[in-house]
């Protein structure tokens, strides 16, 4: 393999392979890149065996591009390279060597809605009201603990308020409420290995010889766990190689430690450390402007980007007066890219620091008929529906898991109210046998005979396909087990234009475990119901699609677009409030705008508003950001713009907060019909097909000389008639 396509650095980053090697690769510099040459460089110089190399990342995005790229590289199809997530790789480890911690190998893992579920039960065992502790601040709050390796009884030696002991109760309460379900939440994929290596010398022995040569992407955004995860795998051999940015580490509020990176020489002293300044993304300007930003950390490793891209335009600066007319605002500049240099709806990202922020953008774009794909919606592995049919199948393979029971035990509907499921836990408690098996036996419970009966012809569908789990492909058994239950009948009977939908959801399930079985023969439903309890928002996220992206900041990091809208930039929104407190809460907000920055290649729009409207409804009046005022002006241009909109003060004084009412003005438009040729001023020339309603209530069907298909409120598209 020829390294000549590599630039200085990176290739002497790449032939390094004696000991430890810290990697800064600062942002859009061609890290995956580095680390896909690394590993076939290792493997075709016959150094190590593609069976001995460990690559860890942080999405199951980047490490199956990670691994395409790999076998690309080396022509093959077939690569024992180990490839993935650190939860994925956990698990994997844990299916096979967990029964020494006594682990089922059947074990579920728990996704954060079925941690809330847990917690529910749990809160409600130990009498503890919602308005004491929440179940998602207690999930929060453990997950915080697990992060740090807190355990219960380390912090009940530092507990000192009450809510702080009653954490700790939870926490206990929670981790044997796990145990007792067979079930691990995403901390404890991370903890367990550490716990099997501590108590086990020769199984960590045993994977120290199975990878010899590691690998780390995205180290910055590594958590406690994480980092002795990886330290005990490579203390053996030495030989491990991180790549990261510090400017890009932005989960501090999830337990990830920046220390990992700046202090990685201090924990290898022998490293060798390359730092990789060439930017392959951006313009300089762009670098140079979010480099002015967080260079006012004090902590960070010292870069300086150079664009091959060229110097570039200056970055667009509007003040707006709210969120409509800053959704308006993005709407009118990317109106201007696609006419002047002819971009395509995926050029765009509209960024943002928190998700509330994206229902007025969403509003607008909806009336402009602008496609758009949100990143960080419900997921359509998070849907209701889709995780009943899951829950099936989690039960089938694991019969202690009982919050996937207690969600299916009455879907579909079965007369089992939570009541009869309560008779069910005392009796599973005085019989002391699992809550699962009491079902075999309802007609003992103290309820009705139709009750009883439904329990039963539950017990007996769910223990059928259980035993014959071995005996059938995961795509057969998923299938027989759905269709018998009722639960496509359910939808299917149904006139509800929703439960269509949920029918068609249903069925792409049972598609998807189809697919997987093809492309994986040898795989098990166990293996699909990980996979899919693994997927992170990213992972869905389809840029083959011809829609503008909206999504977080934190959502777009290793992601990159033509053009950045970065919205919400008033001093509180970003950074937050919450974060200038402390100074490690503020760097780490100056890292998160560093971030949004660096994802756009040609050009970037700052949006700040004057007013505001923020939870409670009222609007406060805002300043821009901390931020803008960090980049020098040499690298702004402000852009005047207006939308057609009218406000007027409703009541208030000089004392008193004003409030300010908000109205479109609206402008005069032609009175359409139906065969009017009409020009929109992004999807250009087309012919009304279908019209509703007149004057400003008017809706108008429009299909575009590209074939492309929209509805659209008249008041809003601003069309014109064409002859």
């Amino acid at each position: 393999m020829s390294l000549k396509k590599l630039n200085k650095t990176q290739r002497a980053a790449v032939e390094a392979n004696d000991g430890p090697i810290l990697i800064f690769a600062g942002a859009g510099s061609g890290k995956t890149r580095v680390l896909t040459h690394k590993m076939v460089h290792l493997i075709s110089e016959k150094l190590y065996k593609p069976e001995n190399i460990l690559s860890v990342t942080f999405t199951n995005k980047a490490a199956k591009e990670m691994k395409e790229r790999v076998m690309g590289l080396l022509k093959t199809d077939d690569l024992p390279i180990t490839i993935g997530t650190f939860h994925s790789v956990c698990a994997r480890l844990l299916r096979i060597e967990g029964k020494h911690l006594g682990l089922s190998p059947q074990f579920a893992i728990y996704d954060v809605q079925d941690q809330l579920d847990l917690l529910k039960v749990v809160l409600k065992e130990l009498n503890i009201p919602k308005d004491t502790l929440a179940p998602n601040h207690a999930r929060n709050q453990i997950s915080y603990l697990k992060s740090k390796m807190v355990t219960p009884s380390t912090q009940a030696r530092k507990a000192r308020t009450i809510l702080e002991k009653t954490i700790v109760d939870v926490y206990s309460s929670y981790q044997k409420a796990l145990r007792e379900n067979e079930a691990l939440d995403f901390d404890d994929l991370l903890l367990y290995p550490l716990e099997l290596f501590d108590k086990h010398p020769k199984i960590l022995k045993k994977y120290q010889n199975k990878w010899k040569y590691i690998l780390v992407d995205e180290y910055q955004d590594t958590n406690r766990p994480q980092y002795y995860f990886l330290t005990r795998l490579s203390e053996m051999n030495q030989q491990i190689c991180v790549v990261g940015d510090d400017d890009q580490s932005i989960y501090g509020w999830r337990g990830a430690d920046i220390s990992n990176i700046l202090d990685f020489q201090k924990f290898f002293p022998s490293c060798r450390i390359f730092t990789l300044e060439k930017n392959y993304r951006s313009t300089q300007q762009i670098l140079d402007a979010a480099t002015s930003v967080v260079t006012h950390n004090d902590r960070r490793a010292k870069k300086n980007l150079v664009a091959t891209n060229g110097s570039g335009d200056l970055l667009g600066l509007m003040e707006i007066r709210d969120e409509l007319e800053e959704a308006d605002a993005i709407i009118s500049a990317l109106e201007k890219e696609i006419k002047l240099n002819k971009r395509t709806f995926s050029d765009f990202s509209v960024l943002y620091r928190t998700n509330v922020q994206s229902r007025a953008l969403e509003d607008s774009f909806r009336r402009m008929g602008i496609p758009y794909n949100i990143v960080g919606s419900i997921r359509f592995y998070d849907r209701k529906e889709v995780k009943d049919v899951l829950a099936y199948l989690r039960l089938v393979i694991n019969l202690k898991d009982t919050i996937s029971l207690r969600r299916i035990v009455n879907f579909p509907p079965r007369g089992i109210g939570m009541k009869t499921i309560d008779k069910c836990v005392q009796q599973a408690g005085i019989d002391k046998v699992e809550l699962f098996d009491v079902l075999k036996n309802a007609d003992r419970l103290a309820i009705r005979g139709k009750q009883s009966e439904s329990l039963t012809s539950f017990y007996e569908l769910i223990k059928k396909y259980h035993d014959l789990r071995n005996k059938l492909s995961a795509s057969e058994l998923s299938r027989s087990l759905i269709e018998e239950a009722g639960v496509l009948n359910l939808f299917k009977q149904s006139q509800s234009p929703d439960d269509r939908e949920r029918f068609d959801n249903v069925t792409e399930v049972l598609n998807s475990i189809d697919e997987f079985c093809q492309k994986r023969p040898d795989s098990t439903l166990s293996d699909f119901l990980q996979e899919v309890s693994l997927l992170s928002d990213i992972d869905h996220w389809n840029d083959s699609d011809n829609r503008v992206t909206l999504m977080t900041v934190h959502s777009s990091k290793g992601l990159e677009f033509p053009v950045v809208f970065v919205a919400g930039l008033d001093d509180g929104l970003f950074p937050l409030y919450n974060a200038l407190g402390t100074k490690e809460g503020l760097e780490e907000e100056r890292r998160l705008f560093y971030v949004a920055l660096t994802r756009a290649q040609e050009r970037v729009f700052l949006l700040y508003a004057t007013n505001r409207r923020r939870m409670g409804g009222e609007n406060v009046m805002g300043m821009p950001s901390r931020f803008i005022s960090e980049i020098p002006n040499d690298y702004l241009e402000r852009i005047e713009f207006q939308s057609a909109l009218t406000r007027r003060v409703v009541g208030g004084s000089l004392q008193k907060r004003t409030k300010i009412a908000i109205t479109r003005t609206v402008t005069t438009f032609d009175d359409f019909k139906v065969g009017d040729m009409v020009e929109h001023s992004i999807f250009g020339a087309g012919k009304i097909m279908v019209l509703s309603g007149t004057g400003e209530n008017q809706r108008v069907g429009v299909v575009f000389k590209d074939g492309t298909k929209k509805k659209l409120i008249v008041k809003y598209a601003n069309l014109s008639k064409i002859s």
